[in-house]
């Protein structure tokens, strides 16, 4: 009796260690998950071959606004990021000097004519007197040097109408020259576009003497252009027409879809 007892005790604590062991085993690994995988069907496509590069996007046109003209900026109604139309006022330069520029040129037209019409009144006149002394002088009527010295005085008129109306033209051409300068104090846009850079504000004196003087950059922001330099291994895959497409900074998820140009 005492050996069978021994025997189920010994077997009773077998399996109550089975059972703890089992239950420990079941505890640390039983409850952790089962691993997951991503899957994905299998299906054709096509596969894309990039050619990646970092680039600037510009506007099409930039145009650089300058003066022609020196002097003190009185008037600058534009301002950054305005958009301007061809021939809207963009900056306007104090004209006091070239107006009187102007105004000493017109004098000198005005003299000028005057003269020229005092000269043919006196060509007139002598014109008149030395077809008399021709008409005496073949009746006996008048001597050779009377008729001479008429026939010197209209040449010498003459020559100094031509003269006068050399000056004439020289004096028209300072006209001119003096209205395109005094044109040149009002600058106006040259296109449609938008202010991307000021250069000079109200106050400001210019010259034009020896370059020409930026007041403002107007850019045709309506169609752009992206400028990227392409590696030396990957130009061979590249060529002009080809479709592109870039994304920007405010948007990197928006595709723009474009066509490659060479420049």
């Amino acid at each position: 009796m005492k050996k069978t007892s021994r025997k189920k005790l010994i077997i009773v604590i077998i399996a109550i260690v089975l059972i703890i062991s089992g239950g420990a085993f079941f505890a640390l690994n039983g409850g952790s998950p089962a691993p997951s995988y991503a899957t994905e069907s299998v299906r054709r496509g096509d596969i894309e071959n990039s050619v990646l590069a970092n680039g600037m996007l510009q506007a099409s046109k930039l145009v650089s606004v300058g003066a022609q003209a020196s002097g003190q900026i009185i008037n600058l109604p534009v301002a950054l990021g305005q958009q301007v139309k061809q021939g809207e006022l963009i900056s306007q330069i104090d004209s006091l000097t070239q107006q009187n520029t102007l105004k000493e040129a017109l004098a000198s037209l005005t003299s000028n004519e005057a003269q020229y019409r005092a000269k043919q009144a006196q060509i007139n006149l002598a014109q008149q007197e030395f077809n008399r002394q021709k008409a005496m002088l073949a009746d006996n009527a008048s001597s050779k040097a009377d008729y001479e010295s008429a026939q010197a005085t209209l040449l010498v008129y003459l020559a100094e109408l031509d003269q006068l109306k050399a000056q004439q033209e020289q004096v028209k051409l300072s006209v001119e020259s003096a209205q395109l300068n005094l044109g040149y104090t009002t600058i106006k846009a040259p296109m449609d576009g938008m202010v991307v850079y000021t250069a000079v504000t109200v106050g400001q004196t210019v010259n034009s003497s020896q370059s020409t003087p930026t007041i403002v950059e107007l850019a045709d922001l309506t169609k752009m252009t992206v400028k990227a330099q392409i590696s030396e291994a990957d130009v061979i895959k590249v060529k002009p027409g080809q479709a592109v497409y870039f994304t920007i900074l405010g948007q990197p998820k928006k595709a723009f879809q474009r066509d490659l140009t060479r420049h």
